[in-house]
């Protein structure tokens, strides 16, 4: 697979995770922070009553990892899982959940045909926008799969606007990411995507400008402790729409 400079073709990137997906959960649990900073992004959400009565989407959810963190904000949610890499998906479907998470494979792009419809009260996305093709035209889509008043919420990379950032961005992926990916793959295309993908993707505040001009109001973004702040944040957004839009 070609890795240029804003990485794989976005068309790739679900193949590139079908090679990464066996150990994926490995190289990730090696993160420090990752699954805690999932859980607090999923926590900004502020979704209320632990979720009880309520439909929340889990957007390019992986393996499961964003689903879990979901799953501990709001435990008495139905949670939908989906995802476009059938292996990453089958690893999470592996794992034990209870009855009200269940997971559809299909992309971002296809969720009307794949049965997935609003509205929903909460739409978490991790580490997906960056990776799609049209992001504009889905951020406006899944916006109008929100309840009016509900919340998304993107937790994602977005290092531009900082040059300290972006300097630990290159150093953690060369100096362990690349590395290690490559070691338990035999690959390194995934990796170098990541790479050159984060680097290429939104500054915090165009991103968040990205997010107004696709109709979300209340816009703001936290990041992260450790090493990922300014690295990784949490990007919060409502959707003001009327539920017949």
């Amino acid at each position: 697979m070609r890795v240029g400079r804003t990485g794989l073709a976005r068309s790739a990137v679900p193949a590139a995770f079908d090679t990464g997906a066996a150990a994926y959960d490995r190289l990730v649990g090696a993160n420090p922070g990752y699954h805690a900073h999932l859980r607090l992004s999923a926590r900004r959400m502020r979704i209320p009553d632990s979720g009880r009565g309520l439909r929340l989407l889990d957007v390019g959810c992986g393996t499961g990892a964003s689903t879990a963190a979901l799953l501990v904000a709001a435990p008495h949610a139905e949670i939908v899982g989906i995802d476009a890499s059938p292996e990453m998906l089958a690893q999470a479907r592996a794992k034990s959940w209870p009855a009200s998470v269940h997971f559809v494979r299909t992309p971002v792009e296809n969720l009307a045909a794949a049965g997935v419809s609003g509205p929903f009260d909460g739409i978490f996305a991790a580490y997906l926008i960056r990776n799609l093709a049209d992001p504009d035209q889905q951020l406006r889509i899944l916006r109008a799969l929100l309840r009016p008043g509900a919340t998304f919420a993107a937790h994602e990379y977005s290092v531009r606007d900082s040059v300290v950032a972006t300097a630990v961005w290159h150093a953690v992926c060369w100096s362990i990411i690349i590395p290690a990916g490559s070691l338990l793959t035999g690959n390194s295309a995934l990796h170098r995507h990541l790479w050159r993908s984060v680097t290429s993707f939104d500054g915090a505040a165009r991103f968040r400008q990205r997010l107004a001009e696709a109709g979300f109001t209340g816009v703001h973004s936290e990041t992260m402790t450790g090493w990922q702040r300014g690295v990784v944040h949490t990007f919060l957004a409502t959707n003001p729409g009327r539920e017949d839009e």
